[in-house]
């Protein structure tokens, strides 16, 4: 893609509240832009963080701190828009900035340039609860999902759902650091559940409980794409997770583009129905005895391999919203099936491995090598870090219970528990949603 396609007068800012200093996508972002021109701003926590070293980066700005009001991110985003004295393109690119910028979109039209949608719409398909009820209402295959009101109900919840279970909090952007609370776990028995349902307070939102659809080869998917002002979705495809991390469960460590009509009239169906504007990440799992796609999260902002999804053109979702919002014509699309993309600390050996349909690094690139040199280190750092607190940690009493299996998604567990009978059958509508 050539320079003259974008509109360079028009900066873009890149927020991310929630500190991760190895957040590849943001890096992503950064280059896709600065390759193409575009000056760009990144609001986010630079401590540590292999992405201030670009040489695509025109300035790093310090981010609202996590937990701050919708008054106190607008004040920080009214800041840099008078640093930069003129529109820029806003970019979140974690969910509580997703969900802010959305609740903002009124203030901050002014000094930034916004995908147009229904104000609230990106906080009600970011919480998990919200979105099984989405899902149920458009006929979207979704694992069948309780949310109980008590800790009682959540162990008879665990139990009619049959065990194990996920349990998510609706809105893990919420959950508050340095508590052992997680976004997702897996629950294997009902008093697990009632003991997580205790700590909806501390959580910050409601607890959901959701039928676990076991992992298998090919049964991870993702889509990836950016719906313009007409409502055509731009830039992206569907993609396979190859490898995650940790292994069965979390980010994409190893993705490929691979061609799925059924996942993307999926993801497209849904935007036209929700009238969905701007980037979107959805994840979905392949029941493996029927065939259908579950929607699992739908994250109204990049994702972290959305890179992944850089076409013959050099079109990708980021690339498409500026140009979007610029006005700027948008090239048709050139897909490249099998393309891959590696994050190289969470699989060093897929880095190296040959990839005949061209692959896509997460931290290192030859035209902007010091996010990669600095991330080994980091990460080296941040390694040896865990370690030390893994075996400073105190071991848990005899007879204590177990803790929930920590995953980002479901992952692979012990065979399900058979529940006590009176609880066993779901009702008609859970039967219609299950796989």
């Amino acid at each position: 893609m050539t320079v003259s396609l974008f509109d360079i007068r028009v900066p873009a800012v890149l927020l991310r509240i929630d500190r991760n200093p190895f957040h590849h996508g943001t890096l992503g972002a950064v280059r896709s832009l600065g390759r193409a021109g575009v000056d760009v701003h990144v609001v986010a926590d630079s401590t540590g963080s292999p992405v201030s070293r670009s040489r695509f980066v025109r300035q790093m700005h310090p981010p609202p701190p996590p937990g701050s009001s919708a008054h106190e991110i607008a004040m920080c985003l009214r800041r840099v828009a008078a640093r930069i004295s003129r529109p820029a393109v806003l970019i979140p690119m974690d969910d509580a900035s997703a969900v802010a910028v959305g609740r903002l979109r009124e203030e901050l039209a002014p000094v930034y340039l916004l995908p147009e949608m229904p104000v609230a719409l990106p906080e009600h398909v970011a919480d998990k609860a919200e979105l099984a009820d989405l899902c149920a209402a458009l006929d979207v295959p979704h694992p069948p999902t309780l949310v109980p009101d008590s800790p009682a109900q959540a162990a008879s919840a665990a139990w009619r759902l049959g065990l194990p279970v996920v349990a998510k909090w609706s809105r893990p952007w919420l959950v508050p650091t340095g508590t052992g609370l997680r976004s997702t776990v897996v629950v294997r028995s009902a008093q697990e559940a009632r003991e997580l349902y205790r700590r909806t307070e501390e959580a910050g939102s409601r607890l959901l409980l959701q039928a676990f659809l076991p992992p298998g080869p090919e049964r991870d998917w993702f889509f990836h794409g950016y719906v313009d002002r007409a409502g055509a979705v731009r830039g992206g495809g569907p993609g396979v997770k190859l490898r995650s991390w940790p292994r069965g469960a979390g980010l994409t460590a190893v993705g490929r583009w691979t061609t799925n009509p059924q996942v993307t009239a999926l993801a497209e169906r849904l935007t036209t129905e929700l009238g969905y504007r701007g980037v979107l990440d959805l994840d979905f799992r392949r029941c493996g005895s029927t065939g259908r796609y579950h929607l699992l999260d739908f994250n109204p902002r990049p994702g972290a391999q959305f890179r992944l999804f850089a076409d013959g053109r050099g079109l990708d979702v980021v690339r498409a919203q500026h140009l979007d919002l610029t006005h700027r014509p948008l090239p048709e699309p050139a897909p490249l099936p099998g393309r891959e993309f590696v994050v190289e600390n969470y699989a060093p050996p897929a880095a190296l491995r040959p990839s005949p349909a061209g692959r896509e690094l997460a931290w290192h690139a030859s035209d902007d090598r010091a996010p990669g040199r600095a991330l080994w280190t980091l990460w080296a750092r941040h390694v040896s870090r865990r370690l030390v607190d893994r075996l400073r940690a105190p071991r848990p009493a005899p007879g204590t219970p177990a803790l929930p299996h920590v995953v980002h998604q479901a992952a692979p567990v012990a065979p399900p528990a058979s529940p006590p009978p009176s609880l066993t059958d779901l009702s008609d509508d859970e039967k219609a949603s299950s796989c």
